[in-house]
């Protein structure tokens, strides 16, 4: 047994070596197929506001990025002020989330298939940095909302989301407890809070300053080889370990 796994590990390395960086790359640079997303990320100079972030190399368009500052824009008809008007400070943070959903070209590891009729993909359990939870939980925490989970329930029949029927409005920190809370539940389970800083490497950031380049390059290229180089010796005998089980067959 252990001879035919040396001679498959020998005969099979640089194949294997080959598909596990092919696997891992595919999940880098990418568009996930959703609403308003671009098949494939370039360069949008005309980007506007908060997410002129991305203008270098985006998936969304200038007028999604437009957009994604209105109060009760088309891109989804969501009304931000469903429970009077939200404060500037609280609605930069869910601009920048806007943004960074419809344009960053770094979510491909957590990209999975999604079951709505509006979109094929959706995004799960992005690690978000310590910073950007506990910032926008601080500036939203005296804003008001009438429900923890904004991604369904509401009530549609206007055209835009309304409170639903016995739902009542209440500051965010009493809907949203934690910084951790208000990250995972808000877009049912979109993001996660994480204890990683900016600058780690390990945590997708909201906020950057593009002048420095985007951090999130290297994150997404981190979790896309599972916390391992490319060719690392775990990735590809993962790879070759179904070979090694069906050999003695």
């Amino acid at each position: 047994m252990a001879a035919v796994f040396a001679l498959l590990v020998l005969v099979a390395w640089p194949a294997a070596t080959a598909a596990v960086r092919v696997t891992q790359d595919s999940l880098l640079n990418v568009c996930m197929d959703a609403k308003h997303h671009k098949t494939e990320p370039g360069p949008e100079g005309q980007l506007y506001g908060q997410c002129v972030l991305w203008k270098d190399n985006a998936c969304c368009t200038a007028n999604t990025s437009l957009e994604a500052h209105q109060d009760q824009s088309y891109l989804y008809n969501f009304n931000w002020d469903h429970c009077g008007v939200m404060p500037e400070k609280c609605k930069r943070h869910f601009i920048q989330d806007t943004c960074l959903y419809e344009c960053s070209p770094n979510l491909g590891p957590w990209i999975e298939q999604a079951d709505t009729s509006w979109r094929k993909e959706r995004i799960r359990d992005v690690p978000l940095c310590q910073e950007d939870c506990e910032q926008w939980w601080e500036d939203c925490q005296d804003a008001v909302t009438c429900k923890v989970n904004w991604h369904k329930g509401w009530n549609w029949t206007t055209g835009t989301n309304q409170c639903p029927k016995g739902a009542m409005c209440q500051k965010f920190k009493f809907v949203f407890p934690t910084a951790a809370v208000l990250c995972k539940q808000i877009w049912s389970g979109s993001y996660r809070y994480t204890s990683y800083h900016r600058g780690s490497g390990r945590c997708i950031q909201m906020w950057f300053d593009p002048a420095q380049g985007n951090p999130n390059v290297a994150v997404a290229q981190y979790y896309a080889r599972g916390g391992a180089p490319p060719n690392s010796l775990l990735s590809v005998l993962l790879f070759l370990l179904p070979l090694t089980l069906l050999a003695p067959l």
